[in-house]
């Protein structure tokens, strides 16, 4: 029987919406470009559950306890069962159970299925049990994706993953039409205030309180700037110490007397609240902590739409900053990311300029694009798996 014509069909395993996490939001967007390319079938998910009770939609096909062995070897035998060509691993540590996510080792060596993994962390000096779990979900795969050039390097030399066995891919930016900066100035409210801007799930990593200080002497410049943070406290935050970061960074702003200068919105927001939110900022910040944060999913959105940003160095911030597409200032240093802010907003011709370097850059991450690289991974993998005369069950 000839399978080559026939659409093909691909599992995702993953956190899936509408649990609050980056990699549900991540998988869907790329779901979503699939039911729009030739050749497929709508992707299923296979969803991991932390004890949320989800409504999720008819495209999870079944839900794995993240801490129940069993679950993950029952669903490796339903996929080696079903009609699936192609699994897709969407992997992060901290949503598989087991020391460091092993359980998952469980589900991939029954599996009779190709996969193709996406890491989307990895560690520079992983433990000795993080450093197996990689290698060996890698050993299995057909394909091992990562999202940034600097962990192509890691995968090879810490994890010894054959070369030709990496693609990077960039992390996806959803394409949302929008208004103008100036007419969603208005639009909320903002006028024509200089508009600085973060956004995401708000957790003690994400440095804020620096560029809160960093405000303190930029107000003294341009009494008009204006710096959001957008969204809610990150769930997991939320659930072991509730709203003590949120609670000392607003105690921070009244401290420094920045009532009109700093503002909070406290909500999950929607897609189209987040691209909004980036469109209307003259400046996008990104102040964490971690130096070796190989992907920010903010920071690559800041740059699929062109936004100057100012970042801490850390590795992805660096690689995605060359070539005058931002300014880095030093961790947990108020004073240097104050003095890049000035910078910015002393210069518009400085920042006419790196707002096309950026967005150059940026058109190229549009889910439509990066949804064909993955495409073509996943028809050229299939093909290679199912030599002519095999039975497929």
């Amino acid at each position: 029987m000839n399978h080559s014509n026939r659409n093909k069909n691909i599992v995702f395993l993953s956190t899936s919406l509408p649990r609050e996490c980056g990699i549900a939001t991540f998988t869907q967007d790329l779901l979503d470009e699939f039911t729009k390319l030739q050749g497929f079938n709508k992707p299923r998910i296979i969803a991991m559950n932390n004890n949320g009770n989800y409504r999720y939609t008819d495209q999870v096909m079944r839900e794995i306890n993240q801490h129940q062995l069993s679950d993950y070897i029952d669903a490796a035998e339903e996929i080696n069962q079903s009609n699936t060509d192609l699994l897709v691993i969407q992997h992060e540590f901290g949503i598989y159970g087991g020391e460091s996510g092993e359980y998952l080792l469980q589900f991939t060596e029954r599996l009779h299925v190709p996969y193709v993994a996406i890491f989307h962390t990895v560690l520079t000096n992983p433990s000795p049990k993080q450093h197996e779990i990689i290698t060996r979900i890698a050993a299995g795969s057909v394909k091992v994706v990562t999202m940034a050039q600097s962990t192509v390097d890691d995968l090879i030399s810490v994890y010894h993953i054959n070369a030709a066995k990496i693609a990077f891919i960039h992390h996806g930016v959803p394409f949302v039409k929008t208004s103008t900066r100036a007419e969603l100035k208005t639009q909320y409210k903002f006028g024509e205030r200089k508009i600085l801007s973060t956004f995401g799930f708000l957790s003690p990593g994400k440095g804020i309180e620096y560029a809160i200080e960093a405000m303190s002497g930029v107000v003294k410049q341009h009494p008009d700037a204006l710096y959001i943070i957008w969204g809610k406290t990150h769930p997991v935050v939320k659930q072991e110490t509730g709203e003590v970061y949120r609670q000392k960074l607003t105690s921070l702003v009244h401290e420094l007397g920045l009532v009109n200068n700093v503002l909070f919105i406290d909500k999950l927001l929607t897609q189209e609240e987040v691209i909004e939110s980036l469109v209307m900022s003259d400046i996008y910040m990104t102040p964490y902590l971690g130096k070796d944060q190989a992907v920010s999913g903010t920071l690559a959105y800041g740059v699929g739409y062109g936004r100057v940003i100012i970042s801490t160095p850390y590795r992805y911030a660096q690689e995605m900053l060359a070539d005058g597409r931002g300014l880095l200032a030093e961790f947990r240093d108020s004073a240097s990311l104050e003095a890049c802010i000035l910078e910015l907003l002393d210069d518009p011709a400085k920042v006419e300029d790196m707002e096309q370097r950026t967005q150059a850059l940026g058109s190229t991450m549009m889910w439509s694009e990066v949804a064909k690289t993955y495409a073509a991974i996943f028809q050229d993998k299939i093909a290679l798996s199912k030599p002519a005369g095999r039975s497929v069950i």
